[in-house]
């Protein structure tokens, strides 16, 4: 396709340009053109995109209407390779720095980050406030002193969400969840408490993953009512099969921009994610739902994942 080749704008190297009073540089916006689209419309874009002979021509035109092409695909810099910076960096070298090995299993990994941290007993004279929202190493501390079980905390997790779910709340946090799955998971690691066993600090730790990282039992809908019949789940994703092997409670799928495509959690077939701080409020998308779990403390830790592909974990890890 080099006769459709658009021509690229020449970007001048930095020392040349004159940013001063009376410069004729403008800062060059980019007309996007980006279709906006949701539902049937998403499911037929896509099939039209991943086509062998349609797929192609539709990203190239796409690119062009949007001006990539021009500005990066085929665009000319001028500017020399190297930059030298004006002040040096004089930073202090790092110390104590512990590299924890690849290959070692998921739970000794979990044990050596826990090794590395720093008491986190609150010496504060200050009353406690009557809410405050559980890290994993709370949870972990109670678990083992016998103050609570996984058991305990699964049942007053559902009474949450079976709550925040309902009216006049409808928060909508939650795509899927299964309380016979919740229940038999804290159970299993009650016992394991009980004996004395815990697989490492997280577990009994429940956690949330978004709906466009596979999961068993529940199916991917990615925030659509139409992924999940044309690919199905057949297994865990391997983040959360490392979750479990750690004895992770997986607590359920939450809600999402449909196929993360936007950034307000605005979601048509299961209803927008609400702020926990304002439930008149929005929570922002796309992870919304992993977000809001966080932030209301119903879980320490959320899966999430970001427009590039990236995988990340809500506030309050540790």
């Amino acid at each position: 396709m080099g006769f459709l080749k658009d021509k690229g704008v020449i970007y001048e190297p930095a020392d040349r340009v004159d940013l001063g009073p009376d410069s004729d540089e403008v800062y060059l916006q980019a007309n996007v053109k980006a279709p906006r689209m949701a539902g049937l419309l998403v499911k037929v874009f896509t099939w039209f995109l991943e086509s062998p002979i349609f797929g192609g021509i539709l990203l190239y035109f796409l690119k062009r209407n949007n001006l990539i092409h021009k500005l990066v695909s085929f665009a000319e810099l001028q500017e020399p390779p190297l930059f030298e910076p004006m002040h040096p960096y004089n930073g202090s070298e790092e110390t104590e720095v512990k590299c924890v090995e690849a290959d070692l299993p998921p739970p000794e990994k979990v044990r050596h980050v826990v090794d590395c941290l720093q008491s986190a007993e609150d010496v504060s004279e200050s009353p406690k406030p009557s809410f405050r929202r559980w890290t994993i190493l709370d949870y972990s501390r109670a678990y083992t002193s016998g103050e609570i079980t996984p058991r305990m905390v699964a049942d007053r997790f559902i009474a949450a969400v079976r709550e925040s779910s309902n009216p006049p709340l409808q928060m909508s946090f939650f795509i899927n969840f299964s309380v016979e799955d919740i229940i038999r998971q804290a159970t299993e690691s009650t016992l394991r408490y009980e004996q004395g066993k815990p697989l490492s600090v997280l577990d009994g730790i429940p956690i949330a993953i978004k709906d466009e990282i596979d999961c068993m039992p529940y199916p991917t809908t990615g925030g659509t009512k139409w992924l999940h019949k044309v690919r199905h789940c057949t297994e865990d994703a391997c983040c959360v099969k490392r979750l479990r092997l750690c004895g992770a409670i997986i607590v359920g799928k939450t809600n999402m921009h449909e196929l993360g495509a936007g950034i307000s959690g605005i979601n048509p077939h299961y209803g927008a994610t609400r702020n926990p701080y304002n439930s008149k409020k929005i929570t922002g998308g796309s992870s919304s739902g992993s977000a809001a779990v966080v932030a209301a403390g119903l879980c320490p830790v959320a899966l999430g994942v970001d427009g590039g592909g990236k995988l990340h974990l809500s506030p309050y890890f540790i």
